[in-house]
């Protein structure tokens, strides 16, 4: 396979910090022989595992960015032992426009992996990834929330895996980042994920999703910051002790946990995130709006729980998903 057309500004491999980008070109109206520039930080002391953190791969996602541009600010060569590369807004296109996927060809990061050197700006980023990054890092850490459309549980997430050996390292590393809640996910649309590419190499790999709605809050940002600390010392890479609270261990255990929209409407939900769900139980209500005097669908339980993730926009298409239920393990 050709090579990336991407190249970094720095040197990967030098000990130090450096602050720099990922040169992507990238010819265009206004710009003939114009870039497309990511920014990136690497801190490197001596050897040791490598970590691969990462923000933005949706672009309207803002914990991990917050969290992630403060730690290449701040950290020291002397704070770690082994390499930490930052990429606070891993799909820049979409991060500068606020979207999820990216304003130059509509892709989604997520969803485009292991893609190609010669394919769209996305493709081409995406690929950079697979083949260069990934097979640096030891651990990866890539944050989500859930954007302009979605909010979410602050948990921090790992999957279930053929590999158990694998699977128990995510778990831990899971835990490590210690948010309010751990949940082993079940994705809803997996092809192409970059979790998955990850995966597949065999590393520890977790992911997160903060909050929501196109904005982050004072406790969404500090779980990621408490959280990406905590993971860098559980991997030994980072001096320091963790900071630990409480979590609540969330699993999905089927397909049953996500809720869609059957129709169009105004939603108007009936519960809170976090509250206990039980099968059968009232979730929303989604009122039409092209013609008054007409009663609402409801939406109920497909099983018991309590409610993770939930709609953020007042109005709701067909196929939308409008919730997603978690079960807690209390063991």
């Amino acid at each position: 396979m050709r090579a990336s057309p991407i190249t970094p500004t720095i040197d990967l491999d030098a000990d130090g910090v450096q602050h720099g980008h990922l040169r992507l070109p990238y010819s265009r109206d206004d710009s003939a022989w114009g870039s497309v520039m990511i920014p990136i930080t690497v801190a490197k002391n001596g050897d040791g595992p490598t970590a691969l953190l990462t923000g933005a791969n949706h672009g309207d996602e803002y914990e991990g960015p917050l969290a992630l541009v403060e730690l290449a600010a701040t950290i020291q060569a002397s704070d770690i032992t082994g390499r930490v590369i930052i990429v606070p807004f891993m799909n820049m296109p979409a991060f500068a426009a606020g979207t999820r996927t990216s304003p130059i060809d509509g892709g989604n990061l997520n969803r485009a992996f292991p893609a190609r050197p010669d394919g769209s700006v996305t493709e081409k980023i995406a690929d950079y990834f697979q083949r260069y990054l990934l097979p640096m890092a030891d651990i990866v850490l890539d944050f989500h929330s859930g954007g302009k459309t979605l909010d979410f549980l602050p948990y921090a997430a790992s999957h279930l895996l053929e590999d158990k050996e694998q699977e128990a390292r995510c778990c831990a590393a899971r835990d490590a980042f210690n948010a309010p809640f751990s949940m082993q996910m079940l994705e809803i649309d997996s092809a192409g994920m970059y979790d998955d590419a990850a995966e597949r190499m065999g590393k520890t790999f977790v992911s997160t999703e903060l909050g929501g709605g196109g904005t982050s809050s004072v406790q969404s940002v500090e779980i990621a910051r408490k959280g990406v600390r905590n993971l860098l010392i559980h991997a030994g890479i980072m001096l320091g002790e963790m900071q630990s609270a409480p979590t609540r261990h969330l699993s999905q255990t089927d397909d049953a946990c996500f809720h869609f929209s059957p129709t169009e409407g105004m939603v108007e939900f009936t519960l809170s995130l976090g509250d206990p769900v039980e099968q059968g139980q009232l979730l929303a209500r989604v009122w039409p709006t092209q013609q008054t005097g007409q009663p609402p669908l409801e939406i109920h339980a497909q099983m018991g729980g309590l409610l993770a993730v939930r709609h953020v926009p007042g109005l709701i298409q067909l196929g939308d998903c409008l919730a997603v239920l978690a079960q807690e393990n209390t063991k």
